[in-house]
């Protein structure tokens, strides 16, 4: 077989370059700002050619959505299924490195997308809840079930965890395209992965089922505390009957 020509080539990269365009655009000005031919002209293809591929600019955010975190969470399920370590591993290493590839991607862009303009979409915001929380929070909630089930983890209400787990990361890819676009930069915006990881291992000291030896520390260090109140009681005069 022949190879593809050049024009097939970029035929066939249009989808891409166009999303690619949309993103870019979208998180600059915003979604209700950006007009459809802003994003063709950024493509370098007529409006003509953008709705042979998208007929209007929520299929194209659509497409957006499910190209980028769609399928980062698609993967994120892909790879718990085939870890074979610890649920303490999957979350501190696994997770983190995933958490990074999201926040150094332009996917990262999305979530300023969602949070800031999606209430005036609410079909678009259902789309997102479908595609991207839904799946997302099933992903998280099946890693803290399992480390439960395993012993791993301390009895926890799974949608309590998902959430700490995921908001401030969520906040730190928000900062990146707000407040670090402006040159507010934080610790979390100059070293990522070291604030992601941290991050990981503070909600797991959180999760982590405590020891014998723990318990019985913790049960010493309540005592110890609850001792001055009860020799100020003794001190109190007693009353005669």
């Amino acid at each position: 077989m022949s190879e593809p020509s050049q024009r097939q080539r970029r035929k066939d990269a249009r989808p891409q370059e166009l999303l690619d365009a949309a993103l870019s655009l979208f998180v600059e000005k915003g979604f209700a700002a950006t007009r459809s031919d802003e994003v063709a002209h950024r493509a370098g293809v007529s409006k003509g050619t953008l709705y042979l591929y998208f007929p209007s600019k929520e299929d194209l955010l659509k497409a957006v959505i499910q190209q980028t975190l769609a399928a980062e969470i698609a993967e994120g399920e892909r790879v718990r299924q085939a870890h074979t370590g610890s649920c303490t591993e999957m979350l501190v290493d696994v997770l983190a490195e995933w958490w990074v590839r999201i926040f150094e991607s332009p996917a990262s862009g999305v979530f300023k997308l969602v949070l800031t303009e999606m209430r005036n979409f609410p079909e678009l915001a259902q789309y997102y809840a479908e595609h991207v929380v839904q799946p997302g929070s099933a992903v998280i909630a099946r890693l803290v079930q399992s480390g439960i089930e395993r012993g791993e983890f301390r009895p926890v209400s799974i949608d309590v965890a998902v959430h700490s787990i995921v908001m401030p990361l969520i906040m730190m890819c928000m900062h990146k395209h707000t407040l670090d676009a402006c040159g507010y930069a934080d610790l979390a915006q100059s070293d990522p992965r070291a604030f992601i990881r941290q991050h990981l291992e503070l909600l797991l000291l959180g999760l982590s089922r405590p020891q014998e030896g723990d318990l019985q520390a913790a049960a010493q260090a309540r005592v110890s505390e609850a001792r001055p109140a009860e020799i100020q009681a003794e001190k109190l005069p007693k009353m005669k009957g």
